[in-house]
């Protein structure tokens, strides 16, 4: 008997020295105003910025309740996710995939949840790899405009090489100074998308009509234009994970601070998306750029500024979204290739990640629209209907009951989102196809 518990002990032992390690589950002290800036750099893309654009593409009624509406069925699914993190008492649900084996069972719970988050964790850091190049290049041409043009590519490699040293920091609770920099930046780009448009003041003869010529192609407009607002929310592929490095008792579970911080989150989320889309559209109605930064040409020392805090905004979302992916491949790689922890395993395995992501992002440059297109099959159900799905199936709410009500609204919402806005996308990459050159 005993032989055994030295067995089992020798087992949690070996267990507990690799949830130590771990990325997710190596440190539990981080304090509630993480779960804040966590999840700000992890929601408010520099998708912000085309706000206006997916606006002039719905028009005044449409727009500003998609707008409301997805804030709101958001916040409620993250709310139930929250809620479920610690739902079976003296076990954390620290990760995503771990949540839905719960609900489907083990095998079943991964083949749900896993593809679907690598899609977007990987995704976003593709997006993020061509955004921060693209914001950089941007900086560049607007202070020295006689300076010989450098290509994309290059940019995208510098960029690139930033994320190679910060990809070594090893948990979330150490990136949290990034992350902190990256959400105040991305309060202040939006803060100078919305002030200089106020500033420059309404386009003369501004027009809020639809810019389509046909009905068809207003149509495909408005799918995809939906897409853009709809994952203009996507902080819900991280944040159990990001919940997993709060402390919690008894007394005192995690979802107390982990609640407080996605509170204070969404406000700032409220503030940085609200004003840029409205007042972007009110000032330029439909001649607005798909980056509203590209629609303020001057005063040039501030759009160079923002796209400045873009890049730092971005270096920072990278970090979060790659987090949980290191986590898979070094829970792999330790529990079933039977690595051993260490510092050489984790510098090879990310740089290779930061690698191979820096080469799709110079391959394909349309990515935006291939994301639109991704996004629509990983990105809807991840925020949209799977947390209510697994409330569902968890929680056994009475049929007809209210919960169980609000909970098949978001589905029917989500699972429509998915259906429209691929389509949407699809069309925007035939028809960019066609001017497309490789490594531009």
């Amino acid at each position: 008997m005993s032989q055994n518990q030295d067995m089992s002990d020798d087992a949690l032992a070996k267990q507990k020295a690799i949830d130590d390690w771990l990325p997710i589950t190596a440190s539990r002290k981080a304090k509630w105003w993480y779960s804040a800036i966590h999840n700000v750099t992890a929601m408010v893309g520099a998708g912000v910025l085309s706000l206006p654009y997916a606006m002039s593409n719905m028009g005044w009624g449409p727009g500003i309740v998609v707008l409301i509406l997805s804030w709101v069925i958001t916040l409620y699914t993250l709310w139930q996710m929250v809620e479920m993190h610690e739902m079976i008492p003296g076990k954390r649900l620290d990760r995503y995939h771990e949540l839905g084996q719960e609900a489907f069972g083990e095998k079943l719970g991964l083949w749900i949840v896993v593809p679907q988050q690598i899609v977007v964790e990987i995704g976003t850091c593709i997006v993020y790899m061509v955004t921060g190049g693209k914001s950089l290049k941007k900086v560049h041409d607007t202070l020295c405009t006689d300076c010989k043009d450098i290509k994309t590519s290059y940019w995208i490699i510098i960029f690139a090489s930033i994320n190679f040293v910060l990809a070594q920091c090893p948990n979330f609770n150490s990136i949290s100074f990034i992350s902190l920099a990256a959400a105040a930046m991305s309060l202040t780009y939006s803060t100078i998308a919305w002030g200089a448009s106020i500033h420059k003041g309404v386009t003369p003869n501004v027009s809020y009509a639809s810019r389509s010529t046909s009905t068809s192609d207003a149509v495909f407009n408005f799918f995809s234009a939906l897409g853009d607002v709809a994952f203009a929310y996507a902080g819900h592929n991280v944040v159990l994970e990001i919940q997993a490095t709060m402390p919690s008792t008894p007394e005192n579970p995690s979802k107390k601070p982990m609640w407080k911080g996605v509170v204070v989150a969404y406000i700032g989320v409220a503030f940085c998306y609200f004003p840029v889309a409205l007042i972007g559209y009110y000032m330029f109605g439909n001649s607005v750029d798909d980056n509203i930064l590209m629609s303020l040409e001057r005063p040039a020392w501030l759009i160079a500024a923002a796209n400045l805090f873009v890049v730092v905004h971005v270096v920072g979302g990278y970090q979060i979204f790659a987090m949980p992916v290191f986590d898979m491949m070094e829970t792999y790689m330790v529990i079933k290739l039977k690595f051993a922890p260490s510092f050489g395993l984790r510098l090879i395995s990310r740089s290779i990640y930061v690698a191979l992501t820096m080469l799709i992002g110079i391959c394909i440059p349309f990515f935006g629209s291939l994301l639109g297109f991704l996004g629509g099959f990983a990105f809807a159900p991840t925020s949209y209907y799977l947390p209510c799905i697994i409330w569902l199936k968890l929680k056994k709410p009475r049929r007809f009951s209210l919960s169980w009500i609000i909970n098949w609204a978001c589905i029917v919402i989500g699972v429509l989102l998915m259906i429209v806005s691929p389509i949407g996308a699809m069309r925007n990459i035939i028809l960019s196809a066609k001017t497309y050159k490789f490594f531009s």
